[in-house]
């Protein structure tokens, strides 16, 4: 099953990308549905690298649903400027295990109209066996409530400014 959002967030395409790509936001758009806890040994990085992330998920930040590891790959070199940050993780205990195919990726890029905001588009691809069609309005709904909290939380990412911006010569000593 598909689940396939599209909307423009009132941010920069370099703030959406450190976003999408950052725990913090991973944790903030996921509550209070989802709480999600790291199994790294030092907890959640600031900012997620490529690779496997493993994770424990509580519903409503009190039920057990299990186990996920989180893989991450990214896609940032395309021509077109659009890039990918792709989930391709899997279930290892409780309910999280039932899901068979995990795919999720979410797709950065300048908005077309020239607005200066991001054109953010999300998809997920998911199977669990018979349970696929019975999990479908689940992940329908938490993800049109992410995606909410997603619009909300945008017009703060254009103040993330000093992570990868350099510092101006006003303020240079």
């Amino acid at each position: 099953m598909r689940v396939l959002l599209k909307k423009v967030l009132d941010c920069e395409p370099d703030a959406a990308w450190r976003a999408i790509r950052s725990p913090a936001v991973f944790r903030e758009v996921s509550s209070p549905l989802l709480a999600v806890d790291s199994l790294e040994s030092n907890g959640f990085p600031t900012m997620w690298a490529p690779g496997d992330h493993p994770a424990t998920f509580r519903m409503l930040g009190l039920v057990p649903m299990g186990t996920q590891v989180i893989r991450l790959a990214e896609e940032n070199e395309r021509a077109d400027g659009v890039r990918i940050l792709r989930d391709t993780g899997y279930g290892v205990s409780g309910a999280l295990a039932a899901v068979t195919l995990w795919d999720h990726r979410m797709a950065i890029a300048p908005d077309p109209a020239g607005t200066g905001k991001t054109l953010y588009r999300d998809q997920l691809i998911f199977k669990a066996g018979l349970g696929t069609i019975a999990l479908w309005p689940s992940f329908w709904a938490f993800w049109q409530i992410r995606m909410l909290r997603l619009q909300q939380l945008a017009p703060t990412w254009r103040h993330d400014v000093g992570v990868d911006a350099p510092a101006s010569s006003d303020t240079a000593a």
